[in-house]
């Protein structure tokens, strides 16, 4: 970075190697939300979602923990059905 004038924060944390990790965090932080939100709109339990999803509760922490960006498409595809939803991801 020059002297940091004008420089946008994007191009700061790509400099410092960081953009690709602040943007799945980020991403998988509004992931964690919808899902939980339409649980609580559902009234859907932990339990009962991991049941939906046929895999274990633990799964579903990670799932909801807006700081684990190793969950996968299929993971959050098998959440969406439970939840009755479609995912839709797109590029920008």
């Amino acid at each position: 970075m020059k002297n940091g004038l004008g420089s946008s924060f994007d191009e700061f944390l790509e400099e410092e190697g960081m953009l690709a990790q602040s943007e799945a965090v980020a991403a998988k932080r509004v992931i964690a939300y919808q899902i939980e939100e339409a649980m609580r709109k559902a009234k859907i339990t932990k339990t009962e979602m991991a049941k939906r999803m046929h895999t274990s509760r633990a799964a579903v922490n990670r799932l909801l923990d807006p700081m684990n960006t190793s969950v996968n498409l299929s993971t959050i595809e098998s959440a969406a059905v439970a939840l009755g939803r479609r995912i839709r991801i797109e590029m920008a």
